[in-house]
């Protein structure tokens, strides 16, 4: 999260709170980027990747009985996501663990990161959030149509309903699965945005000496929130997945 010095123009203080999710080339000037450009954004997927390949392989290299603290942590983080598998698809979503595990571990280390100082926010940026959403919607939807065929859509017709309503019942179903994927990436990056930007916000009003304490209090109150929020995002985003993960593998249920 970017927290550059906000400047005073004449008597009006001037701050732009949504600069820090600017996406910026890393070896040019020129903020030309081309979709092979390597940028902020690249450095920071990278880290996060990084940071889970030291948690997962380094820290457990070991693999003691008696676990390090670096491997008690990865340990939770397995078994907290196995269980959430389970418990929502049943055991026949375990399977698929991997793919999940995956994405929990990718967004929560992108959203703590994001909380360093000068750091960028990538699960901020719609662009990388809608390739997860998406991503989900149609790995889910394969595995639907690959294990049930055509009676996958039986997802969409609802049969304890009276006949009369079941059309009605079957287009409002449609278009709510059809929406999942905007909803998944919208509700991610939006509240991760909307967090960042607010400390910046506030960070501008530190300037004034008046209400600098107060701000600086807000704004330390706000980044707690947000350390809890980088993680319940990452929790919400899972088991969202898992639940459409459960209407694949149980489109009957």
């Amino acid at each position: 999260m970017a927290t550059e010095a906000n400047t005073e123009e004449g008597s009006a203080l001037v701050f732009h709170p949504l600069d820090q999710f600017i996406v910026k080339p890393l070896f040019t000037n020129d903020g030309v980027v081309h979709w092979y450009t390597p940028t902020n954004v690249t450095l920071w997927m990278a880290l996060a990747v990084l940071g889970i390949v030291a948690l997962f392989v380094i820290g457990t290299r070991g693999r003691a009985i008696v676990p390090t603290r670096v491997q008690s942590v990865a340990e939770v983080m397995y078994g907290f996501v196995y269980k959430m598998i389970e418990d929502v698809t049943g055991h026949d979503g375990v399977k698929y663990f991997p793919y999940i595990m995956t994405l929990f571990l990718f967004i929560l280390f992108g959203n703590f990161l994001g909380l360093l100082p000068k750091s960028f926010t990538t699960t901020s940026h719609i662009a990388v959030t809608a390739v997860l959403g998406f991503g989900v919607f149609i790995v889910v939807t394969a595995i639907g149509f690959f294990k049930h065929g055509m009676h996958f859509l039986g997802l969409f017709w609802m049969s304890d309903a009276p006949l009369i309503l079941r059309p009605i019942i079957a287009i409002i179903e449609v278009i709510s699965y059809f929406v999942r994927p905007v909803s998944h990436s919208i509700r991610l990056a939006g509240n991760i945005m909307a967090g960042h930007a607010v400390i910046k916000v506030f960070a501008g009003f530190a300037a004034i000496a008046a209400i600098s304490p107060v701000s600086v209090a807000a704004i330390t109150a706000i980044y707690g929130l947000e350390v809890l929020v980088a993680f319940i995002q990452a929790y919400v985003f899972t088991i969202l997945t898992c639940v459409y993960l459960k209407d694949a593998l149980h489109p009957g249920h």
